[in-house]
């Protein structure tokens, strides 16, 4: 067998891992592009023996990156999930976890030049064609890794990646309601459908006989609880203006209840056939986003003191392993509800960089 070497970087982003690769070192095709990715990762493969991938979506994940020709942007980002265990390579949504280390990624491959101090890196993401802004930690010249910052799910500490989301309400779904409503109800099963950056449609845990604190083993072996959302999802795919979303990722659920733990609220987030260890960095804004609405399934759920529906706000999403903090500003005219701004703290760090070796044959030949 004839490999080919390819350049990549292995980076963690959020709590998500993932390879990151220059747009101009993977094939044009997408389909040829597809077959190199599956190959790399391992897929189909539950266990991804025979590739980098980490047998879960989580860290089967891939960044695409280019200098960008648009006004106003430093860099595209095409983010791409590659399944395990299919032939399946996705680009139905953005992944913020995986945003996390584009920026140091972009700086270190001088698409920017890094300013002293702290550099502001600007992303067009290409899943939404929506821009955010990284600021990462460049101390004499070069990406910082090392930092006090710490988020739930990842060991120790890091730099502090600050990404600010601009206009990403409606970026998948074509608005903030892509059904128009704040509660809609779909299989017998009342739920809020919301798009800010990420589709999610967010559900009391209880409808569905849950708690909303399981953990994530315990609802993946839950046969008739997954048959059920999976009948929510589809018929709430169509709904949002994704038509059929049978072989998607998006729309994500979300299993909301009461915080216990001094948060905004708690979730259990199925992404969407596995459930989350954590809670994906836009799905959060999602979720936030719900429980600041009226009206939305989260009312009476949602612990939001002393927020009256304008200003800022900042809730801590509550998820299987820690909580997830989401600054927003949120502005209400006239009963509608406008995200001014969403903000997040996410840290990365750069783990391997050379090459990943795939069969000639995934690229088309030697």
């Amino acid at each position: 067998m004839t490999l080919r070497a390819i350049p990549c970087t292995m980076m963690r982003g959020g709590t998500s891992k993932g390879l990151y690769f220059l747009a101009s070192d993977l094939p044009g095709d997408v389909a040829a592009r597809d077959r190199v990715l599956l190959a790399a990762m391992g897929s189909p493969d539950a266990r991804q023996i025979d590739g980098m991938g980490g047998a879960h979506p989580l860290t089967s994940k891939v960044a695409v990156v280019s200098r960008s020709a648009r006004p106003g942007a430093d860099v595209d980002y095409l983010f791409l999930q590659v399944s395990p265990d299919k032939a399946e390579v996705s680009d139905s949504q953005p992944c913020g976890n995986i945003l996390a280390g584009v920026g140091p990624f972009a700086i270190e491959k001088g698409f920017l030049k890094a300013a002293q101090g702290v550099t502001d890196v600007r992303i067009f993401m290409v899943n939404t064609s929506a821009i955010a802004v990284a600021r990462v930690e460049t101390p004499d010249g070069a990406v910082n890794y090392e930092g006090d910052a710490r988020i739930d799910g990842v060991p120790g500490t890091a730099s502090p990646v600050m990404t600010d989301f601009l206009d990403v309400a409606g970026s998948s779904c074509g608005a903030l309601l892509p059904t128009g409503r704040a509660r809609d109800v779909f299989e017998g099963v009342e739920v809020t459908c919301i798009d800010n950056g990420m589709p999610v449609v967010v559900m009391r845990a209880k409808d569905l006989g849950k708690s909303g604190y399981e953990t994530p083993a315990d609802l993946e072996a839950d046969a008739a609880l997954k048959a059920k959302v999976e009948a929510v999802r589809l018929a709430a795919g169509r709904a949002m203006n994704l038509g059929d979303v049978t072989k998607k990722t998006v729309p994500k659920m979300a299993l909301i209840a009461p915080p216990r733990d001094g948060g905004a609220v708690a979730t259990r987030t199925f992404i969407p056939h596995r459930v989350h260890e954590a809670i994906g960095v836009l799905g959060a804004v999602s979720v936030a986003t719900a429980c600041a609405l009226k009206g939305s399934v989260a009312e009476g759920i949602a612990q939001l003191a002393g927020f009256s529906g304008n200003g800022s706000v900042r809730m801590d999403v509550e998820h299987p392993t820690g909580f997830f903090t989401v600054d927003m500003e949120i502005e209400t005219v006239g009963g509608e509800l406008k995200v001014k701004r969403s903000a997040l703290l996410r840290t990365a760090r750069k783990l391997m960089e050379g090459q990943v070796f795939v069969p000639a044959s995934a690229w088309g030949g030697a």
